[in-house]
Parts: structure tokens; sequence; C-alpha cells
């Protein structure tokens, strides 16, 4: 399972029948593998990596938010969680130790002005927020394993004898 696991992680594309040659796996086994790994929840979705660099005129703008929250008697800090993520500006939603805040909030808006405006106007006002710190991410070098830099190209050609 693992062995299947990695090799999706790293080409979701991959056949069955590729998966199964490279694990010496039948491609029965190999499908009923996979069906049981998202039908458990442990492979949730197939997606497309895109370079953000390469999107010059569709380019969104993105912001890491620090969250100081009070946990709710009985429910923690799921009871805010349960507010937060159902933002469609929510990218990304994570609980933190050892920070001077609790919750770290990955959005993404058209503007840095509507980013301020959703700080502002909705996580801000939430129940349970205490106060907010907003990182605007100017570039992405590396996100989730994949690197966005491109490697200069040597344009000296080679002598020919």
């Amino acid at each position: 399972m693992e062995e299947i696991l990695d090799l999706l992680k790293n080409n979701a594309r991959l056949s069955v029948k590729d998966i199964a040659a490279m694990t010496k796996k039948t491609e029965d086994e190999v499908a009923a593998i996979i069906k049981a790994m998202e039908n458990d929840g442990t492979i949730l979705k197939y997606i497309t990596v895109v370079n953000p660099e390469k999107l010059k005129n569709d380019r969104k703008v993105c912001a890491e938010i620090e969250l100081q929250v009070t946990p709710e008697r009985e429910r923690g800090f799921d009871a805010v969680v349960d507010r937060i993520y159902r933002f469609p500006q929510v990218r990304s939603l994570y609980l933190m130790s050892g920070a001077n805040y609790d919750l770290k909030v990955v959005i993404e808006g058209e503007t840095f002005q509507s980013i301020c405006d959703f700080v502002a106007r909705k996580l801000a006002t939430l129940q349970g927020v205490r106060g907010t710190a907003t990182h605007f991410i100017m570039k992405t070098y590396k996100e989730n394993d994949i690197v966005y830099i491109e490697e200069d190209k040597d344009a000296r050609q080679g002598a020919m004898a």
C-alpha cells in the first residue's frame, strides 16, 4: 500500500498497469488497493499542480494569517476551525504548536485589498479570535516538495571539432 501511495504522490497520472509493473503486483491487486484507499479516505483527491509564476495575467494574491484563538469548552479549537475552513478564500488551515499563535490560515484573493477585507471583516470578527497577523506571500520557491524555480539553462553552444 505504501509503495503504491508513494508512486501516486509523485505522479497521480500513472496507470494501474504501470503501477502493477513497478510494484510486481497484478493490475487487479493494484486497482483494489487504490480503490480501498479512496474509499477509506487515505486518498482524498487527485490534483494538478500549477506553477504560479506561469500565470502572469491570472495571478492570485496569497497570504498566511496567524490567528490567536480562545478554545471553546468541550470543543477546543474545533468550533472556530469549523467556521474558518468553510470560507472559499481559505486554502489551508493548521493548528500550530510552539508559536505565539494557535492557527495558521493560508488564503487566496484577487487583490491585496480583498485579503485585507477578508481578514478584517470575516476572520478577525469570528467569536473566539483574539488577534491576527497577516503575512503576504511574495513568491513561492517550493511548496509540498515541488520546486517552482526553473534552473538556468546554459545558453552557450558546445564546441564542435
